[in-house]
């Protein structure tokens, strides 16, 4: 019913009800005009106190909304927001919760209402989600697991490719290292490695995917970098092949640098490297992450105690392994034959361990290489 019609309507009905000479009883006139009793009272005692304007709907939001939040507080979000432009109302919460504790805290579907009102809400179309993966089963703590991969390129403003190599510390989130790669070689990302370690310590296990120079396609998937690694005591864990999901922690973090620091990238390879650091620095200590319940990764990460010396030691083998050392060529010997391991392991020492009768395994470190079999020869695994 239109407006000014449904007004005319209760005007009618309320002059008829107020008529003395009316034949219906009041019961039967609210009836006709289809309302209950107690609605037919309500719009008489309406029109009696504010005349024909006390017929009009009366506004639904309640006299006393001691709820409502203020004017001040819808400034602090909107604020807050345009400061960190990828924030959603969890994180901008966690931000007020931080630094204006005194004040009321409004709801996360509050501020996202605060948000979408403001054109300043984000559609999200894909929702991105941790990892869960055996291989991260026992990272519980900080160090012990780190990350790393390079992001993947990207051009500067003035035509410069740029390719990051990144390393995050699994359990914290935070951020160990962000830093443009000229070379994608081993022995550059060793050098970025050396330098993480000296501040940060070492972690238990390093984990990447099979690309080179984190991997190779030879015996164990061991490359030059991850023999380098055991050899300091830092265990290489790599993904499964065709499963970046494994790594998904990392890969969700590239999604953060990308947007942060790439949409627009900055003019120069110089000035992107600035914004890599200032990106880290904010990474670390002003982001809420929500993995921490809304806490900052440099606030639960601590480096490790376990210190490098700068020296490379051959890996330590239980009392149940037999110590042989690779040879010229790659090449071991065992009961009196010799067997082709690999020529990457030349002067290096591997544990040989009975796996059942005839038939033994062959590790390097921590790495199982493949296994020995007296009639058939040596099998990679």
């Amino acid at each position: 019913m239109p407006w000014r019609n449904m007004i005319e309507e209760r005007l009618k009905f309320v002059l008829e009800a107020r008529d003395a000479h009316r034949e219906l009883t009041f019961r039967d006139l609210c009836q006709i005009y289809n309302i209950s009793p107690k609605t037919g009272y309500k719009w008489i005692n309406r029109y009696s106190e504010e005349g024909k304007d006390g017929l009009c709907d009366a506004p639904r939001t309640p006299k006393n909304q001691p709820t409502k939040i203020s004017d001040e507080a819808i400034q602090r979000v909107i604020w807050i927001r345009q400061e960190f432009r990828y924030w959603g109302p969890k994180k901008i919460q966690a931000e007020i919760v931080k630094n204006f504790k005194n004040d009321p805290l409004p709801s996360k579907s509050s501020i996202g209402k605060i948000l979408k009102e403001h054109n300043l809400s984000n559609s999200r179309s894909l929702r991105r989600h941790v990892a869960r993966t055996a291989p991260l089963k026992d990272c519980t703590s900080p160090n012990d697991t780190w990350m790393y991969d390079f992001k993947g390129w990207f051009l500067t403003g003035d035509g410069s490719k740029c390719e990051p190599l990144t390393i995050t510390d699994g359990f914290s989130r935070y951020l160990v290292e962000c830093k443009h790669m000229p070379r994608k070689r081993g022995i550059d990302v060793w050098k970025v490695l050396e330098r993480a370690f000296s501040e940060y310590g070492l972690p238990n296990k390093i984990r990447s995917d099979n690309g080179p120079p984190f991997a190779s396609l030879g015996i164990g998937r061991l490359s030059q970098l991850s023999i380098k690694l055991i050899k300091i005591g830092v265990i290489p864990e790599w993904i499964e092949p065709g499963r970046p999901d494994q790594n998904g922690r990392h890969e969700r973090f590239h999604l953060t640098l990308k947007n942060e620091t790439a949409l627009p990238p900055a003019m120069t390879l110089a000035l992107q490297e600035e914004k890599f650091n200032q990106f880290k620095k904010y990474y670390n200590t002003r982001r809420p992450h929500e993995a921490l319940t809304q806490e900052t990764p440099s606030s639960v990460y601590v480096p490790s105690q376990r210190i490098w010396d700068g020296k490379f030691r051959s890996p330590e083998y239980s009392t149940g392994q037999e110590v042989r050392k690779v040879g010229r060529c790659g090449s071991i010997t065992w009961k009196g034959s010799a067997f082709f391991i690999s020529e990457m392991l030349e002067g290096e020492y591997v544990g040989i361990k009975e796996a059942k009768v005839g038939v033994m395994e062959i590790h390097y470190g921590p790495i199982l290489l493949g296994m020995i079999d007296l009639n058939r020869g040596f099998k990679k695994v």
